[in-house]
Parts: C-alpha cells; structure tokens; sequence
C-alpha cells in the first residue's frame, strides 16, 4: 500500500450547510427515507457547496471539465422520517491531487448525525481524458478561496 506524504488539508477546509425537507416520494415503506436517496442528499450539499464558493458545475464545464465522482462512501446512522428537515454539512478537503473530495454529515432536527460519507470527483477533459495535474481554473479557484 502506497502511504500519502501530504494529507488532506483539513485546516482549510471549506464547508457550507443547507437545510432540505424530507419529501413523501423519498421514503420507503417503513416511512423512513431510503438508503439510496443520501447519495442524492450529498448532491444537494455539493450543489449548495457550488453555489456559495463559485465552483458549481456549469462554472467547471464552462473551463472545459466535467468531474465523474469515482467514489463514494455512505454511512447510515439513524433514520430520516417524512415531514422531518435535514440539515447537510459538506465540506471541501484540499489535496494536492487533481480530484476534488468532499465530506458530508447529515443532521436531524435533533441535530443528531443520521448519516454521513465522501465521495471524490476527477477531472475529464473536453474529450474525457483523464486529467493527471491539477487544472490552472481549480488552482486559481484555490487561491481566490484562501486554500493556496
């Protein structure tokens, strides 16, 4: 196993909440929100991420990328029922490489951890080349943002 020199940096990490009501169309059931739909709840917390610190995806496209997730992570801790609103904390960790990795904590309105996960994106060229060194856009979005 190859061991990371440098770390995620988490000291300058970037985070932003949003806060979403649980729908009828996501529960299953049992009438508690089914597992599929966190992936589509951190979606929601990357957009808002997006959004807040100008890097969404038709800025990213916009510079010539699209950014596939090659992995994702889920942990379910407690149940989201109907009617109830969940808070989604995603944050941004720097790294060195050239991907982008996010975090993601989801609160209930008891502010418990109900669910929490990570998932990391890669950079595609115009012509879905796998894109090795860091685009100059990202590098320059890092240091409008204080993380260079």
């Amino acid at each position: 196993m190859i061991k990371r020199r440098k770390p995620y940096n988490v000291k300058t990490a970037l985070t932003e909440s949003v806060t979403i009501p649980v729908r009828f169309s996501e529960v299953d059931s049992l009438g508690i929100v089914w597992h599929g739909h966190y992936i589509l709840y951190f979606e929601q917390g990357r957009e808002a991420f997006g959004k807040t610190y100008g890097i969404d995806y038709l800025t990213v496209q916009k510079m010539g990328y699209t950014t596939p997730i090659v992995k994702s992570t889920c942990e379910h801790k407690l149940p989201l029922r109907y009617g109830e609103s969940a808070r989604i904390v995603t944050t941004f960790s720097d790294t060195p490489a050239a991907k982008m990795i996010f975090s993601y904590q989801i609160f209930n309105e008891q502010n418990d951890l109900v669910c929490q996960g990570e998932t990391i994106q890669v950079f595609l060229d115009r012509d879905n080349n796998l894109v090795l060194n860091t685009p100059d856009f990202m590098l320059d979005w890092k240091r409008k943002v204080g993380l260079l």
